[in-house]
């Protein structure tokens, strides 16, 4: 049975275990992991708003409502593999949190958490948009 079990899987049909009942197949995707903001140390947590591409992101989900944006909803000028390597940076530093919803990924500013461990810092940073 989980020989047959492997085989229909793999020819796309429904995973199933060796009851014979069919069960979720598992995402495809590796479930992003979330850094505490305070778990972050002030260093990451700047270095991560210093990037302007990182800073578009942050301003732009600013202004959403929590869960609003998918992950390709932005307008950014990189590739998606660096998009992918901005939204692991904002997680790391405490940032954003993200959760899957079928094939998008959507995404939440993680702004109180974030301001009671850095008080204004991402105020700050949403202020200077345009100064260079």
């Amino acid at each position: 049975m989980a020989a047959q079990s492997r085989e229909s899987t793999a020819r796309g049909g429904r995973a199933t275990v060796d009851s014979g009942q069919p069960t979720a197949a598992a995402s495809h995707r590796t479930p992003p992991v979330h850094t505490p903001p305070r778990d972050v140390p002030l260093e990451a947590a700047l270095l991560a708003l210093a990037d302007p591409v990182r800073q578009t992101l942050v301003r732009e989900l600013a202004g959403a409502a929590d869960w609003e944006r998918a992950c390709g909803s932005f307008d950014v000028p990189v590739t998606k593999a660096t998009l992918s390597r901005h939204f692991a940076v904002l997680r790391e530093a405490g940032l954003l949190e993200q959760r899957d919803a079928g094939p998008k990924r959507l995404n939440r500013l993680r702004r109180a958490e974030f301001d009671e461990c850095f008080p204004g810092l991402l105020d700050l940073v949403l202020r200077a948009e345009g100064r260079a």
